[in-house]
């Protein structure tokens, strides 16, 4: 039973300003198992209490890789927020690096510049009590099986309990998509012209990722491979190790490079190459870091790599091609589809350089 009386819903879009709520009201939201509505709070997220972020997406609807077969869930009242991701700190140090879903009652709608007029009145913070406890919080993200293994719980693993199936076809997700932010660039100056653009060209993203879709049911019927086609060949795949770190920079080799290292089910000792990658062939990032220990959100047990795999800095999945998901996962590489990089200068120092050559 909900025993909070903030609201619960706030019509967030993307790129407004919020501010986290305090530890005593967001818990005072949760029900006996530290969830509210079927969504855990995790202790990871109280860190960012009281502290202002802005909207990434909001998050009406979300993939479900875990399970087969895949599929997009549907969620209300619920938002990301710009680059607040699971640091895994109380899940065994996972480094899935999951982007955070954010119930809008854990969250306030503030301008950007000013303090919103409840933070100025006295013990405004704790008119809430809180009735789970941070100790309670901690005790629900992990527990011991009947092996004595390590169970963990998290946004991630239990997903299924706080979503419901959305037909693929429904056309409100695509509304939804248009009218909340989440296909804006960004760029806009918010006049009337610059926010007329925004909508054309986010309805042109919105055409292209439905054109995608309806090609595809030819190609997955028959073929059983959808575009942009990456068909592997191998019967076994080769290994090759970089030992790369956080910090360095790596160019990730061409479509036909990576190509020419996958199985028949576009696997590298395991490792999918999926199409959402395509876009960085060419492309040159940071790494991020190494991850060798992930969990695994079938089981919710931790899954120990044999052989660690990269992480880009912003080299997230787009969903161009998986119906527009906002979740932002980050996609796993093998080093043998990255290459160190020859030219590591900052855009800042290839100007600087350019002039220079000029004068």
């Amino acid at each position: 039973m909900n025993r909070s009386a903030l609201p619960e819903k706030l019509n967030l879009k993307a790129g407004e300003w919020i501010e986290v709520r305090s530890r005593e009201e967001i818990l005072s939201t949760l029900d006996e198992r530290g969830c509210h509505q079927k969504t855990p709070l995790m202790p990871e997220m109280l860190q960012y209490c009281g502290k202002r972020f802005r909207v990434y997406k909001r998050a009406d609807k979300t993939c479900d890789p875990a399970h087969e077969p895949w599929s997009i869930r549907r969620l209300r009242n619920t938002v990301h927020l710009e680059e607040l991701r699971c640091d895994g700190q109380a899940h065994g140090g996972c480094q899935a690096g999951c982007l955070i879903f954010w119930k809008e009652i854990w969250l306030k709608r503030v301008d950007g510049n000013l303090l919103p007029v409840e933070n100025l009145r006295p013990g405004s913070n704790s008119a809430h009590q809180a009735f789970f406890s941070v100790e309670q919080l901690l005790a629900a993200s992990s527990s011991k099986d009947s092996q004595g293994d390590t169970v963990y719980s998290c946004q991630a693993i239990s997903i299924r309990d706080y979503t419901y199936a959305m037909a693929p076809w429904d056309p409100r997700q695509y509304v939804r998509d248009l009218t909340s932010g989440n296909l804006n660039t960004g760029l806009s100056d918010g006049t009337f012209g610059n926010r007329l653009l925004e909508f054309v060209l986010g309805l042109f993203t919105l055409v292209r990722a439905l054109t995608i879709s309806l090609f595809n049911l030819v190609p997955r019927r028959i073929k059983g491979a959808a575009y942009p086609f990456v068909v592997g060949t191998l019967e076994k795949t080769p290994v090759e190790t970089l030992g790369l770190q956080a910090g360095e920079f790596v160019e990730v080799r061409s479509k036909e490079e990576i190509v020419a290292t996958l199985d028949k089910h576009n696997r590298n000792r395991g490792m999918l190459f999926d199409g959402e990658m395509l876009p960085y062939c060419g492309g040159i990032y940071r790494v991020l870091r190494r991850v060798d220990h992930i969990i695994d959100e079938r089981s919710g047990k931790m899954m120990y790599m044999k052989s660690p795999c990269i992480i880009l800095d912003g080299a997230v999945c787009r969903s161009d091609y998986h119906r527009l998901c906002p979740r932002a996962i980050y996609p796993y590489w093998r080093e043998n589809w990255l290459k160190r990089a020859s030219n590591t200068a900052t855009p800042t120092q290839q100007v600087t350089e350019t002039c220079e050559k000029a004068c």
